[in-house]
Parts: C-alpha cells; structure tokens; sequence
C-alpha cells in the first residue's frame, strides 16, 4: 500500500440503538447462565455448522478465575458436538501460553481435557486475505485452522486491557492470529515497543483480522457471546485480572458477528443502577466502540438487531428490557470462580 491508511475516529462514544441505521439481524438471549442455557441458545444457530467443526474459546491463563466454566463447554461438545474440536493458538507475550509446551500444561492445568484441543499455529502458518481491508492484505493464522469446515466462535464477553472489551470479535482477530506472526501485525509498529498500536487503529486491524478468518468459513459460523464473570481484564491477565464488580447478565447468540457484540455492549449500557459503569469506562477509555463502527464499515454485520427473548416465549425485547431485573446491588458469589461450581 502506497500510503499509510488513517484511522478512524469516535471509537469512544456510545451509539444508541435508535441512532443506528441500515438493515437488522437476529439475535438470540437468555439469562439462563448454566450447561443447559448454553445448549439453549446453542440450539438456535447451529444449523450452519457443517462437517469438521472448530470450537473456537479463550481456553485462559493458568488457573484464570473468569472464562467460562469447562463444565458448560464439556457438556455442549458432549451432546451437541461430539466430534468437535477446540482451537487456539499460542501467545504473543511471554506466560503460561506462550510455546506449544507451555500451552498443552496449561490446558490440562486448566480442564480443558474432555475433547480434542488444536493450538493451530504449533506446526507453523498461513495466510488468510482480507477483503476490503486498509491495513492488510492478508492476515496470518494458524496453519490446521484451514482444516475446519465450520467455526463455532464461543466466547466470554468481558473487558480487556487494549481493546476496551473483548466480544466475538476479539476472540477471532487476536485469537485466530498465529502467536509470532499475525499478533504482531495487529499490536506492533516495526520500529514501536511491542504494544504500540491503540485505540482506533488497533480495534481496526482486530476487525480486519476476524474478517479473514470468518470470510473463510462463511456461511458456516456462528457466534455465542456468554456474559458472566466480566472483569474489566481479559481472560489472558489470568489470576491478576481485575475483579468483577458487573453483575451477571445471560448468553446471546447470533449469526451476525456485529450485532451479538453490539448487543452485548447495549445491555452493558443499559444495566440499571450503574452496574455497567467499569465496563463502560474500559471500552470509552480504550476507544474499544471503533470495534462496532468498523466492523459495519466493512460490511461484516448489522449493528440494529431483534433481541429474541428465549426464557418468555421468543418474545421480542429491547436491551433495557432485557436487564431490568439484573440486581444494582449484585455481588459476585464466591463459588463463581474458577470450575464454575454453584453458577446457575
């Protein structure tokens, strides 16, 4: 590319659902935050899932107390998906993920034991294009990850460090990226320190980055975002992440990759009493909402949605409605941590 590309701006100011325009999705929710709400909701969009399923999750730092309990994903592989695989791909920073041998301790460290898990860069990379895109022209990823004819994108909704907050998006764009190669692209100038990229640049190439991955298996993806145990940090600050002060909300589902993440961000927004505020000051003050913006921007899904009540009879609800009733007061349980015990 001839010149370098200018990002965008705004990336820290909210859009309100009735400020948006253009076409709508779907978007499935229950508040049933247990084994048997994940195949609830998994139920209603896993019929684009063909052949060789990747299951694709943030499987965590060692002994990390926020990702969503291994117990819900063993029983949905179990029942739903007994041929599936997990994958993910090695870290660009130094820790517990760091090399393929760290990573398999970590895995078993952390249960992820139940089903087959593929680190898709351990045997080396390749290259994905990116449609479309102003910062790259292709995208490196996991090199077995092109042996997958449908991806199950299964993700903890959460803050995150850089990112403002980490949806379905982030759980492709960096967690697709091989670790050496394809994060560096996304998080490092040649010539800056490792974590040189920001605000709306980096929420950009994040968006290219899932672009790649998901033109890939397009039609065959769908996107679960589970919105429990949200620290402001993501799953990867392990045991040191932030702890949770934003109530429980519930688990959404979509096959639109924009809308299940605006969605999550709208029932943030609207969570009463101020339960959203250390979400909502993450995601501004990381111009994390340049995510949204972008993803629309580059054709990837619909940022106005139907929210499908699935515990009141598919009822159609709007995001206020939907966490109405989530306790101001609300106080994470104790038990709420690490195995998931006692959370349903």
């Amino acid at each position: 590319m001839s010149s370098r590309p200018i990002a965008g701006k705004d990336g820290n100011k909210y859009i309100p659902f009735e400020a948006r325009t253009g076409e709508s999705s779907v978007v499935f929710f229950t508040r049933d935050l247990s084994e048997e709400g994940l195949k609830k909701i998994y139920d209603k969009v896993s019929s684009v899932l063909t052949g060789k399923i990747a299951v694709k999750l943030h499987t965590g730092e060692a002994e990390g107390p926020n990702i969503i309990p291994r117990p819900w994903v063993k029983e949905l592989i179990e029942k739903r998906l007994p041929e599936a695989t997990i994958i993910e791909t090695n870290t660009y920073y130094e820790g517990s993920r760091y090399t393929t041998e760290e990573h398999r301790k970590t895995l078993a460290i952390n249960g992820w034991t139940f089903c087959p898990v593929d680190i898709t860069d351990a045997e080396g990379v390749v290259t994905l294009p990116v449609k479309g895109g102003k910062w790259f022209e292709e995208m490196h990823v996991g090199k077995s990850m092109l042996e997958y004819d449908s991806l199950l994108v299964l993700t903890h909704f959460k803050g995150h460090t850089m990112g403002g907050f980490g949806g379905s998006n982030k759980n492709i764009g960096i967690g697709c990226a091989d670790g050496r190669v394809g994060k560096k692209e996304i998080h490092t100038y040649p010539d800056g320190d490792m974590w040189s990229i920001a605000e709306e640049e980096l929420m950009e190439r994040i968006s290219e980055s899932t672009k790649a991955t998901i033109d890939f298996f397009a039609p065959h993806v769908c996107y679960i975002n589970t919105m429990r145990n949200m620290s402001v940090d993501c799953d990867c600050a392990g045991p040191e992440a932030a702890p949770v002060v934003t109530p429980d909300v519930g688990i959404l589902a979509s096959l639109d990759i924009l809308a299940v993440d605006n969605a999550c961000i709208d029932l943030i927004y609207n969570l009463p009493g101020g339960g959203g505020k250390a979400m909502v000051k993450r995601v501004e003050s990381r111009h994390g909402l340049r995510q949204l913006s972008y993803m629309k921007e580059l054709g990837m899904g619909n940022d106005r949605y139907t929210l499908i009540d699935l515990d009141n009879g598919d009822a159609v609800i709007t995001a206020a409605e939907a966490v109405k009733d989530v306790d101001p007061e609300w106080k994470p349980d104790r038990y709420n941590t690490f195995w998931g015990r006692n959370h349903h």
